[in-house]
């Protein structure tokens, strides 16, 4: 009996750690925009001539949400497929 108790106090635990995990790699995930900084040498050494530094900044940003779009398709993605494969499990169990 005890060893059943503590096996479940393990699984609970185990599945807490998991959850919170993945809430920390969530929150990386989403700040990590904030912090990225992307430029080719060519539109850098174009850009670094201007004095204001707007349009450098505008192009940064531009670029970082050009990389980011495909990964958001493949998550959707990914989500949908796990979702029908969810729905037929879910079907075939009584």
């Amino acid at each position: 009996m005890q060893i059943r108790i503590k096996s479940k106090k393990i699984k609970v635990k185990s599945k807490k750690l998991g959850v919170l995990k993945k809430i920390l790699f969530s929150f990386i995930f989403l700040l990590l925009p904030f912090f990225v900084e992307a430029q080719c040498a060519m539109c850098r050494a174009a850009l670094e001539s201007e004095e204001s530094g707007v349009q450098a900044e505008a192009i940064n940003d531009g670029i970082v949400y050009l990389m980011v779009i495909p990964y958001i398709l493949v998550a959707v993605a990914g989500y949908a497929i796990y979702r029908l494969k969810f729905a037929k499990k879910k079907e075939v169990t009584p």
